[in-house]
């Protein structure tokens, strides 16, 4: 969704907002992906802690469209980023028992 959304910003957005964004969208699964293959824990944790870094960023780069008036639908975006990143951060900012 994020990456469909910020193709229809604006020429003068869509290669540097729009850009950063979709760079920042896709990072955050890729990194999850790469850490859940290893078989050591510290790296995996390590991903997660990456991707959810991402997940701010990306959350960055929608409120600076938001602001700057360039997101058609902004709304869905955020509401589904904020879910994302909202289980990501309940999931792994448990304590480890």
């Amino acid at each position: 969704m994020v990456n469909q959304e910020s193709l229809l910003f604006p020429k003068f957005e869509l290669f540097e907002l729009g850009a950063q964004l979709r760079r920042s969208s896709n990072a955050a699964p890729a990194i999850l992906a790469e850490g859940w293959g290893s078989r050591h824990t510290n790296i995996y944790l390590e991903a997660i802690s990456r991707s959810k870094g991402e997940i701010r960023e990306t959350q960055h780069h929608l409120d600076i469209a938001h602001a700057k008036n360039v997101s058609i639908s902004q709304a869905d975006e955020w509401s589904t980023v904020t879910r994302l990143t909202e289980t990501v951060m309940v999931e792994f900012d448990k304590p480890s028992v």
